[in-house]
């Protein structure tokens, strides 16, 4: 006869897991509310000429303080627990948290984060931005892996392209130069990577379709002579 107290310890644990589970999804849901309301501050830049945009910035910056505030939570919660075993409850609102924190730095913003010269934070700038590790390959800790670093840059790529195609309602037609310059070295950088993960790979193939809408916007920009004296069409 089988003992029922076998049982009952394995519900013992799926109970402990769920409680985990229950606890990390709380702070993530918090994370996900403040991080819409960054994402609303962001999107003014869509209707906002960039010679106006540092009270948004400043303002989106505060925000994300404040977000990097729940995630510190996150961090302190999740470490006590495995990491691969509950990453798949955060992971996408830490590459969320990513992308705001890319977009923020190349509109201008974050500026002390940032490395000489860069129009966005490296993986490790980000790391130490967040007071977090990244890549770890031979620790079960709390980290950001080099797939949420790249889905966010991929979703920095999307935006941007439509942010070419506001800019030039805005009458900007120096941001969509900008654009296109930084989003084709990006693609060129992604181009060099061999991508094992079916999810990244997907997403980066779709880069090559933002790199075209913004060539579009450049090549309109051209035709009608309103390309900016100094600027030339990467």
């Amino acid at each position: 006869m089988i003992d029922p107290a076998i049982f009952e310890s394995l519900q013992s644990k799926i109970d402990e897991e769920s409680e985990v589970r229950d606890e990390l999804q709380d702070i993530v849901q918090t994370m996900a509310r403040k991080g819409r309301v960054v994402q609303t501050i962001l999107s003014r830049a869509h209707s906002t000429p960039a010679s106006k945009l540092k009270p948004v910035l400043d303002d989106a910056t505060q925000r994300i303080i404040e977000l990097k505030e729940e995630f510190s939570r996150l961090v302190e919660v999740a470490s006590k627990h495995p990491f691969y075993k509950y990453n798949g409850v955060w992971s996408r609102e830490l590459q969320n948290l990513v992308y705001y924190i890319e977009l923020c730095a190349w509109l201008g913003g974050l500026e002390e984060y940032k490395g000489t010269n860069s129009s966005f934070l490296t993986i490790e700038e980000v790391g130490k931005f967040l007071d977090i590790p990244v890549n770890l390959k031979d620790q079960d800790a709390f980290h950001l892996t080099i797939e949420e670093y790249l889905l966010a840059l991929i979703s920095l790529v999307e935006e941007l392209a439509r942010l070419a195609v506001n800019s030039v309602t805005l009458g900007d037609y120096d941001r969509p130069l900008q654009i296109n310059s930084f989003i084709k070295d990006l693609f060129a950088g992604f181009q060099l990577l061999n991508l094992k993960n079916d999810i990244l790979r997907k997403r980066s193939d779709g880069i090559k379709y933002s790199v075209k809408k913004v060539e579009d916007v450049v090549y309109d920009l051209s035709l009608r002579n309103l390309i900016p004296k100094g600027s030339a069409a990467a």
